[in-house]
């Protein structure tokens, strides 16, 4: 009977412990219920929630406002509970806690996001802020895109028991996400994950420092790009009062590797304090939200790399092409005293689209890039030896030599014939880069000056009186791949020389 009982006892002392830390647990786990109806003064599931979505690549701009405009004194906490809070809106924890208290309060989740190139901020990802709002208890809780749990946008979630409170914030929030934004002045591109397009970010770009001296084209076309690219902001507040648009576009066309990508790199370079947008390849699709981001974040360039892409004439492939009349309505939607420029590239004009490519207020310069002629071509030579002791006249032999090759094919040049003179270890010289244009220009090499977007002479095409440009149409000769060096806008941080004149 004694080990009978001092069983049972062992039990009960066990069945007493088990039911205080359940009840402990239990209290814990109603935190999160209990201290919002605590500071709003009202029960916390039965006050209205107000969501507003934030697109992924706004949220730093979100944490950075929310931060200012709760104010210092505003209290911030996180949410536990595992992995279930993040599958649930703040309304669902507040229901499922009358049933399954299981979210206790904790330190707010927080990431590193960038706010420039070289520069990130610690940004709540996850965090509940207590404050009061013209004397209102009001709650809020931030929480970052998470795709991985079906989150694709970032939002805010706010509870207060006064709706004009409410609303007059989130007013208050949307105005300062426009004014003060860390976007604001940059360059950026979008980055998309392999959760879907929907979940793009951003990345940041260091600004090239490029000079007109770095752009060798023919004598004009650089000065009218700028110009109209530019020049037209200058005279912003006499182009409105007289009624005038603000909004323009323009097209660069051309075979590749004749200076398209770093004509744009020279307006990026020259429009220093201007947001700009970078688009191709995959990101194309982003066109409607990057000409959103670009009239908030005005003066703004959109980049449309290689829009031909997108934006092929409906006679060609199998009907309307979607993206097409996403790059027309973000054209045509701004404002006319919006000021934004459109900037688009494309190696095959013909593939346009009529109406992007002629209609006034869509693109209203078009410009061809050609091959560089003789005296470009000496140019580019003396561009890409720099200082290297290349006489006047073997830069003349040199350039009457590559007939119909490009800016890639010239720097290639100088490249070989400087590594000739490295493996021979002598000072790099004339016969060097006159070794190098003979093994270029031999037959053997076709594919070579192929890939470097290099071709012979090619003449001017004519069809019904209509100028058609080298290169394009039927029955014009197909140029070869893009350059090696690449034809989409690459901006990193070490890149301070004279890019190729893609």
């Amino acid at each position: 009977m004694g080990e009978e009982l001092a069983e049972f006892v062992r039990n009960f002392g066990t069945m007493v412990r088990l039911a205080q830390e359940a009840q402990q647990g239990s209290a814990a786990g109603r935190e999160l219920a209990d201290t919002l109806s605590a500071h709003l003064g009202a029960t916390a599931d039965t006050v209205p929630i107000v969501v507003e979505e934030v697109p992924a690549h706004r949220f730093i701009d979100a944490d950075i406002v929310l931060e200012g405009i709760t104010g210092q004194d505003a209290r911030l906490v996180g949410i536990g509970g595992g992995d279930q809070r993040h599958h649930m809106s703040l309304s669902d924890m507040l229901q499922h806690s009358q049933v399954y208290p299981s979210f206790p309060l904790s330190q707010p989740d927080y990431a590193n996001l960038p706010i420039g190139p070289d520069e990130q901020r610690q940004t709540v990802a996850l965090g509940l802020r207590l404050f009061r709002r013209d004397g209102v208890p009001v709650a809020l809780l931030q929480r970052s895109a998470e795709p991985r749990y079906g989150r694709q946008t970032a939002s805010v979630e706010v509870l207060c028991t006064e709706a004009e409170v409410t609303s007059a914030f989130l007013a208050d929030f949307r105005r300062r996400m426009q004014s003060e934004s860390v976007l604001k002045g940059q360059i950026l591109s979008y980055s998309t994950d392999a959760f879907g397009p929907s979940s793009a970010g951003v990345t940041f770009h260091h600004r090239p420092s490029i000079s007109a001296a770095d752009v060798i084209l023919p004598a004009g076309l650089l000065d009218r790009v700028e110009k109209h690219a530019l020049g037209i902001a200058a005279h912003r507040e006499a182009l409105v009062a007289a009624g005038q648009h603000l909004k323009r576009g323009i097209l660069l066309y051309g075979p590749p590797g004749t200076g398209k990508t770093h004509t744009v790199r020279f307006l990026l370079s020259a429009s220093e304090g201007t947001t700009a947008i970078l688009l191709s390849g995959g990101t194309l699709a982003h066109v409607s939200e990057a000409a959103r981001m670009t009239r908030a974040l005005q003066p703004s360039i959109v980049v449309l790399e290689d829009c031909d892409l997108i934006a092929e004439d409906r006679s060609f492939g199998h009907g309307p092409q979607p993206l097409l009349f996403e790059v027309l309505d973000a054209m045509d939607g701004l404002d006319d005293d919006a000021d934004v420029t459109f900037v688009l590239t494309t190696n095959r004009v013909d593939m346009l689209e009529r109406a992007l490519a002629q209609r006034p207020g869509r693109v209203d310069l078009a410009l061809e890039v050609p091959l560089p002629a003789e005296a470009e071509r000496a140019a580019l030579l003396r561009l890409y030896a720099g200082s290297l002791p290349f006489s006047r006249e073997t830069i003349g032999t040199v350039a009457g030599r590559t007939e119909g090759t490009t800016a890639s094919f010239t720097r290639e040049l100088v490249r070989r014939a400087t590594l000739a003179a490295a493996l021979e270890q002598v000072p790099v010289a004339d016969e060097h880069l006159l070794a190098a244009v003979d093994e270029l220009m031999s037959d053997g090499a076709s594919l070579t000056r192929s890939l470097l977007g290099s071709n012979g002479p090619i003449e001017d095409l004519r069809a019904g009186g209509t100028a058609i440009s080298p290169g394009y149409g039927p029955t014009a000769t197909t140029y070869g791949p893009a350059s090696p060096y690449g034809s989409t806008l690459t901006l990193s941080s070490d890149e301070q020389e004279p890019d190729d004149q893609r």
